[in-house]
């Protein structure tokens, strides 16, 4: 495995921390999501960090070994589309 296709790896596994770290003592409620406009944003952009991360790896081998790569960078695509 190539040192770009590692780096994108540990971003995509930072990002996943940093996400779940939002939560340490709160309930995970889409309700609770949807009113924190500051806790959108970041999980937003974690979301585009592993998008991004994962189009990367894509691009250096097509036939890396993840689950619904594609799925997540078109919800990366969707983020970051300025008319959603």
């Amino acid at each position: 495995m190539n040192e770009k296709v590692l780096k994108c790896l540990y971003d995509i596994k930072l990002a996943i921390e940093e996400t779940d770290s939002f939560f340490i003592g709160r309930h995970k409620r889409f309700d609770e999501y949807a009113k924190d406009m500051m806790l959108k944003r970041a999980i937003e952009r974690n979301l585009e960090i592993i998008g991004e991360a994962i189009n990367r790896i894509l691009k250096e081998d097509a036939l890396f070994p993840i689950e619904n790569a594609r799925r997540i960078v078109g919800l990366r695509n969707q983020i970051m589309s300025p008319l959603r």
